[in-house]
């Protein structure tokens, strides 16, 4: 992978791909740059591909102290990579570091967002104390159950879902990225769509959710595309907290067109 130095001196590592306008894709809780394997090969061909591994997975390093900033800086790094100003997809927890990125001032021509992790009312918050609660978990390396807390107290997946997640090939990078769940959590803060703070942000935004997610999150994606004064909200065809990955990248590279 190529590296690139993040403004505290972390390395971040990335791929880049394809031919076209630019296009940072921002990977959300767990995952490395590896999540967007079947996505590039849809982008490539309109689209300069940008993938990076967030500090902390992955080929990248990381800090002893986490802050928001550094990840927003780490983004800012790539897209300074990619000509200076880029196009940014991001999906999950990464969906809204893309917005608090955004909000920052870094350089994004376009938005796209795929179910960011908020709550509008009407739907539980997660625990007062899920950081809390994972922090100590990873404090005595009970990685395993610091994955299994975080997808159901968080995420709310029920205690079968889990069980079907463990038998899958990806627990182990589940587990391997779990002292990560931190930094998505310090990302989401209480988890409200912070309209106020959105409704002065007019970068044209285009907010996606998958038409067979969790009600948590279509409502969470349709809240944040109507505090957007430029966005605009996107049902595709998919499974739970996943688009179809040839639909999305036809979405995709049309918004990305200049």
């Amino acid at each position: 992978m190529r590296k690139v130095v993040s403004r505290d001196g972390t390395t971040i590592a990335y791929e880049k791909a394809g031919e076209g306008p630019p296009i940072v894709l921002l990977n959300g809780s767990f995952r490395d740059h590896a999540i967007f394997d079947a996505l590039v090969p849809e982008l490539a061909p309109r689209c300069t591909t940008y993938v990076y591994d967030r500090r902390g997975r992955g080929e990248s390093g990381d800090s002893p102290e986490y802050a928001v900033a550094r990840e927003i800086e780490d983004l800012e790094a790539v897209i300074q990579e990619a000509g200076g100003s880029a196009v940014v997809f991001a999906g999950s927890s990464g969906a809204n570091l893309a917005i608090e990125a955004a909000l920052a001032g870094a350089p994004i021509t376009k938005l796209a967002l795929h179910e960011p992790f908020y709550r509008v009312d009407g739907y539980p918050k997660p625990p007062w104390n899920v950081a809390k609660t994972l922090r100590v978990l990873m404090e005595e390396d009970r990685r395993e159950e610091a994955v299994e807390y975080f997808l159901g107290s968080f995420l709310g997946l029920t205690p079968d879902t889990v069980a079907e997640w463990r038998k899958g090939p990806i627990w182990a990078v589940n587990e391997a990225n779990a002292h990560t769940l931190a930094y998505d959590l310090a990302i989401c803060g209480d988890c409200s769509v912070p309209a106020d703070r959105l409704a002065g942000y007019t970068t044209e935004t285009l907010v996606l959710n998958s038409d067979s997610t969790s009600a948590w999150l279509r409502a969470a994606a349709q809240a944040t595309a109507a505090a957007l004064p430029n966005g605009r909200a996107l049902e595709l065809p998919g499974s739970w907290h996943r688009i179809n990955m040839d639909v999305l990248g036809r979405a995709l590279a049309g918004f990305a067109a200049p």
